[in-house]
């Protein structure tokens, strides 16, 4: 066999190595665990950036951008920005959805960095 044909099969050989393995790693998303599903959970084992979708209230305003939110099992603190807020009139009677992340900065209790609110029935 020439060396010039060696080459080709060679790299044929690779190719084809190659490519099966390319076909044979998944790299999509995996299951892992799974989000908590109430403030008492977040609040017993936080996670930083871990995404949270929370039903319930908005008991008060505590500083700029900032409130206590409740669904019952627990209160947290999350923070809101105008923007995500859209000037719309919500009190503490108002149920509300919250899409966030966990945000747990070192020696500072976890609060919820929220992205979207929705008014629920």
């Amino acid at each position: 066999m020439s060396l010039h044909r060696k080459l080709i099969v060679s790299l044929a050989a690779a190719c084809a190595l190659l490519a099966g393995s390319a076909h044979a790693q998944y790299v999509g998303p995996t299951a892992g665990p799974a989000a908590p599903s109430n403030v008492a959970a977040i609040l017993k084992n936080p996670v930083d950036d871990q995404a949270v979708v929370l039903r319930g209230h908005l008991l008060r305003k505590v500083g700029n951008e900032k409130y206590t939110f409740s669904d019952g099992t627990a209160e947290i603190r999350v923070d809101i920005d105008d923007k995500v807020f859209m000037n719309r009139k919500i009190d503490a009677k108002t149920r509300v959805e919250i899409r966030g992340e966990v945000e747990k900065d070192f020696m500072e209790s976890p609060e919820i960095d929220v992205d979207a609110l929705t008014v629920v029935p």
